[in-house]
């Protein structure tokens, strides 16, 4: 990663911001792009402020603002979106507003495209754009039906986007239940017990952690042999 130029979007908290980190500790120069200004602030006080940080407010659901980013940053080699708005998403039918299932299908597809129209131009024939699937596609929960459709969608995107935007290489990475402020919208208070009710099933007997993700996503950057490719960073979830 050293003297490569990574935008990761969705870069404030959780997986983004451990892959910012882990970026700039490789010497990368990074750009964390989101929606809200002090969410960026702060992730830029926590990564230290160091002078190959840049920060940009872009709702990448907003095709215009999207296009100005990539005018803004120019050349590059990798771009990442951990981005997700899954705010209401996560209820029974019943209860369910169809406003928070455009939510998701908007951050997780829409936004997608568009960092993908808008920004493989900018990307060298070796560089690469990696998206964030989940588990939810392959064990879904009964209150999870937005989530488990969008992600699978969404690697149906990727293996398409691998053949147009080819040689530039597209993949996902699928996450398993990760201790992320993502969980605060699917448990609320019972975070804590949720994740660990399910860290005494998986088989290497813990949650995910975000580093554990921001791994995977370096290894999707780097393997020039790899393309297309759903990689599940999920504890053994989808074999109980």
């Amino acid at each position: 990663m050293a003297n490569r130029k990574v935008l990761v979007v969705g870069g404030s908290s959780g997986m983004g911001l451990a892959l910012a980190r882990q970026c700039l500790e490789a010497g990368a120069e990074v750009i964390i792009a989101g929606r809200n200004e002090d969410r960026l602030k702060r992730a830029r006080e926590q990564l230290a402020n160091p002078a190959a940080l840049d920060t940009a407010a872009v709702d990448i659901t907003r095709e215009a603002q999207v296009a100005a980013l990539f005018r803004r940053i120019g050349r590059l080699d990798h771009i990442v979106s951990t981005a997700a708005d899954i705010e209401g998403a996560y209820q029974l039918l019943p209860a369910l507003e169809l406003r928070a299932a455009q939510r998701v299908v908007e951050s997780k597809i829409y936004g997608p495209l568009l960092l993908a129209k808008y920004g493989a131009p900018m990307l060298s024939a070796t560089g690469s754009i990696t998206f964030t699937s989940g588990i939810a596609a392959y064990r879904p929960t009964a209150r999870g039906s937005v989530v488990a459709a969008v992600n699978a969608a969404l690697e149906g995107l990727v293996r398409a986007l691998a053949i147009e935007l080819a040689p530039i290489r597209v993949n996902a990475v699928s996450p398993g239940w990760v201790d992320t402020p993502i969980w605060s919208f699917v448990a609320g208070d019972k975070k804590d017990d949720t994740l660990n009710a399910m860290a005494e099933r998986l088989p290497v007997g813990r949650s995910g952690q975000p580093d554990d993700i921001a791994d995977a996503i370096c290894f999707l950057m780097g393997n020039a042999f790899t393309t297309g490719t759903t990689l599940h960073v999920e504890g053994g979830h989808r074999l109980v």
